[in-house]
């Protein structure tokens, strides 16, 4: 068993003796340890690789892991709103769930001052109540072996595929933007989408609980087509799996991905120390390698061919789109539970 799973499970027993009103002893009181709330698999292991065992262990930082998916490690923060300290130091979400979460009022505002390399943040990446770390866009996936490239959306999430045709659980606001876009809907409107997305599972189209099982189908081609970030793709590419990349001409969704303090986390130095680290030009060189996510940086070096890879072509540069991130936290709960009940169900 490893050390880290070894703190997690730690982290998590100590937090159940607390939700049972047993006598807890919060190790996160420990000034140099930072709680450190993010997606377990491939991105947990880079947050390892990239930023805590080079940038921030040598520097004494004990960081443990709570690793599950965003819906329930914001709900705990939120549950832990009115407690005088938290169980996490730092929270990895996707920018629109940081719209949610400082709405909700359960995060704090940042002191940029506290962060020596937000100087080199590009602007679109500096939120008064996080930093992104990361970002791609949603994009097309085809394997060329098994179909012919298509242009949109709207011929990838095509009924036609049948099984061939892989959607994931975990991207389902992402999924459901994707598929309104190809009906013909907008950003601050998934209702279009809904119908195409029924008749995709209805014909057939698998899904997946997670990217790596998506991952996995593509490379024993059990399906031939998804929607994922681009940068996923890269990385799936360099893994080995034949699949390729289109910019859907209907758009192409933008991804943010960085870090939250809740208002309540036990060690906010431990917090600024974080996100300082990751914006490291080291660290986020690291990412775009290993991950294919474009540096949120300005110092960043990446290889020509790397950022012809994981970037973007002028042409398809002029149809990212930013997310109505409002609409979707308003809405996020209803999502869910039509993604649940009408189309998982």
């Amino acid at each position: 068993m490893s050390d880290v799973t070894l703190k997690r499970r730690a982290l998590l027993g100590g937090t159940a003796a607390l939700a049972f009103g047993a006598p807890y002893i919060a190790r996160a009181q420990d000034n140099k340890r930072i709680v450190v709330g993010t997606w377990g698999g491939d991105y947990s292991r880079l947050l390892a690789k990239n930023i805590e065992t080079p940038l921030l262990v040598p520097k004494g930082w004990d960081v443990i892991k709570d690793e599950a998916g965003d819906p329930p490690r914001r709900a705990k923060v939120l549950a832990e709103k009115s407690l005088r300290r938290g169980t996490s130091d730092i929270q990895g979400v996707s920018a629109a769930n940081m719209y949610e979460m400082n709405e909700q009022g359960t995060i704090l505002q940042l002191d940029y001052s506290k962060i020596a390399n937000a100087k080199n943040l590009i602007p679109a990446m500096k939120y008064p109540y996080g930093v992104g770390h990361i970002y791609s866009g949603k994009v097309g996936l085809y394997n060329p072996k098994l179909m012919a490239a298509p242009t949109s959306f709207a011929e990838v999430l095509d009924p036609k595929h049948g099984n061939k045709l892989g959607i994931i659980d975990i991207q389902y606001q992402y999924t459901m933007l994707a598929a309104s876009l190809a009906a013909g809907g907008k950003v601050g409107n998934f209702e279009p989408g809904k119908a195409l997305l029924v008749a995709c599972k209805k014909a057939g189209a698998r899904i997946y609980p997670s990217n790596e099982a998506f991952a996995q189908a593509l490379k024993t081609e059990e399906i031939a087509c998804g929607i994922m970030w681009k940068a996923r793709a890269v990385q799936w590419q360099n893994a080995g799996i034949n699949v390729q990349t289109i910019a859907p001409k209907e758009g192409v969704p933008m991804y943010v991905s960085g870090f939250v303090v809740p208002k309540n986390a036990p060690n906010k130095d431990g917090s600024y120390a974080y996100l300082n680290a990751m914006l490291e030009a080291s660290a986020q060189e690291g990412f775009a390698k290993d991950m294919g996510y474009n540096p949120t940086v300005t110092n960043a070096k990446v290889p020509d061919e790397l950022r012809k890879r994981i970037g973007f072509t002028d042409e398809e540069q002029k149809r990212l789109v930013d997310l109505d991130y409002g609409y979707m936290a308003k809405n996020d709960s209803a999502f869910k539970e039509w993604w649940d009940k009408s189309f998982k169900g």
